[in-house]
């Protein structure tokens, strides 16, 4: 089992939107950058929503500006746990990030995003409070592993969040 640990948070006192995962999977942690791996559609959902249709192709940096500067936030639900690969249902040992100080840290945060069935449970598991204090979405992974959900079909989905 290798120990995984948890990216920073990208975010400001501008967000309004917190979009967590649950634990970066191998490539994004050997790069150092949220949604690394190629086949991950987020960045390509994320275009549609941020109006930018080639984020995907723009540097990691300018990738988390854009971001920004639609008032999105990103980080993950765990901050360290032991996992084989990049599946979620590979995680054993997790510990949690501090979501709470980070949202008492960040007040302009209404609108969190669960980026996948492992980042719902585990924040339904650790933050049950914060299920009630904040407009919570349960949305569908962008992980290649979700097969089920087409790009259109995960854009759809995530379109929510630009309510």
């Amino acid at each position: 089992m290798n120990n995984c640990k948890s990216l920073a948070p990208s975010i400001d006192n501008n967000s309004y939107i917190l979009i967590l995962g649950s634990m970066p999977g191998v490539k994004s942690l050997e790069e150092q950058q949220y949604y690394a791996h190629p086949q991950n559609r987020f960045w390509k959902v994320m275009g549609v929503i941020c109006n930018e249709p080639n984020l995907y192709e723009l540097d990691y940096d300018l990738k988390l500006k854009v971001l920004l500067k639609n008032n999105i936030a990103l980080w993950d639900i765990l901050k360290t746990c032991k996992r084989d690969g990049s599946l979620d249902s590979d995680i054993q040992n997790e510990t949690p990030n501090d979501i709470r100080k980070l949202l008492r840290k960040y007040p302009n945060i209404k609108t969190i995003c669960l980026n996948g069935n492992k980042a719902y449970s585990s924040f339904k598991k650790y933050f049950p409070d914060l299920l009630e204090k904040f407009n919570c979405n349960k949305m569908p992974s962008t992980s290649p592993a979700n097969a089920r959900y087409s790009l259109n079909k995960l854009i759809d989905e995530w379109k929510i969040i630009l309510v």
